[in-house]
């Protein structure tokens, strides 16, 4: 991964971060970044880091992730091996889902966002599963009344989502999966607002991490259409839903 950063003040602490006060400079270096390159900055308001959302949706709506916290902008520029692991991993989970019978709602990348705690980001995906009636028929999701999505997923293939995990927290979502092209991770909101490694999935339980995660690695580099290579995760899937729960299996 590439990072771009702006010029360090002599007597700042590593990383450091120059305000960047206009939402026209942001976009302008938003707009300037390859795919893998990652902006951070501070001093940036809430106002400016929302019209860079509405920026970014009307010009680059699926290759910049924004996260705001509090001040500090990080700006992503996704890659093309970043959204085929995302596009491999929410056709397994959709695929687990249905051979499980489950009910759920996808929610896609939707933009997390509060006003009046000055923070907000986009996943990968997430996923409405225990909480899917509360929000059925819902057109705007309102975050501060409505729940948060039971499931998200990030691929962490260009960056890590662990100095993301503190905003993601504020939202309450139960739990996060990390996917770094060999190995799904999940993490388990804790009673203390962090996020803790866990074997095994409260929200989708029997879930099969490890032979998801290698089955998605070679779906990966393998040349096979898209048809082919969800025939094999559907067999996958129907094996292991068949078979006694085991963990982190």
């Amino acid at each position: 991964m590439s990072t771009t950063t702006a010029p360090k003040p002599a007597a700042a602490r590593a990383p450091a971060l120059t305000p960047l006060p206009r939402a026209l400079t942001l976009m302008d270096i938003a707009n300037a970044l390859k795919p893998g390159q990652c902006l951070t900055v501070n001093g940036v308001t809430w106002d400016e880091y929302w019209r860079l959302v509405l920026w970014r949706d009307e010009y680059r709506t699926h290759s910049v992730r924004l996260t705001f916290d509090r001040g500090e902008l990080s700006v992503m520029v996704i890659t093309n091996e970043h959204e085929r692991l995302k596009k491999f991993l929410d056709t397994f989970l959709s695929v687990w889902l249905d051979v499980t019978n489950t009910d759920y709602l996808p929610s896609g990348e939707l933009t997390h966002h509060r006003d009046d705690i000055e923070r907000g980001f986009e996943p990968d995906e997430c996923y409405y599963i225990q909480n899917w009636q509360k929000v059925t028929g819902t057109r705007e999701i309102d975050f501060k009344t409505d729940p948060p999505p039971d499931l998200m997923i990030e691929i962490e293939v260009s960056r890590t989502v662990v100095s993301r995990l503190p905003t993601i927290a504020a939202f309450k979502i139960p739990e996060v999966w990390r996917y770094d092209g060999e190995r799904i991770t999940p993490l388990a909101l804790q009673p203390n607002g962090t996020y803790a490694e866990v074997t095994a999935s409260t929200v989708l339980p029997g879930f099969p991490f490890v032979a998801a995660g290698e089955e998605i690695a070679r779906a990966l580099v393998c040349h096979d259409s898209f048809v082919t290579i969800r025939q094999r995760f559907r067999t996958l899937a129907l094996a292991h839903a068949a078979a006694p729960a085991a963990p982190n299996t």
